[in-house]
């Protein structure tokens, strides 16, 4: 379990650690969490520290920095085929 920092000028750090929401929900880390489990974690049949969690990994500010990485990672490769 490492905690992850993730730092932005003039933003507070966002603090958390790496894996837990799988490790909650009883997944495997580098599987992907089932659509079922995802949406009875956002429910908070988890419990509210997993359904903070949820919503911070897919509502929130890591779901929205995956987002912005897969628009770059796809700008990046239309710019490279010159």
């Amino acid at each position: 379990m490492s905690k992850v920092v993730i730092k932005k000028k003039g933003k507070k750090p966002l603090t958390f650690n790496k894996g837990a929401l799988h490790r909650a929900l009883g997944v495997p880390e580098g599987e992907p969490i089932p659509e079922s489990k995802k949406k009875a974690a956002l429910a908070g049949k988890y419990g509210d520290k997993v359904k903070k969690m949820a919503v911070f990994a897919f509502k929130g500010a890591l779901a929205a920095g995956r987002k912005t990485a897969q628009a770059n990672k796809k700008k990046n490769k239309k710019g490279s085929k010159k």
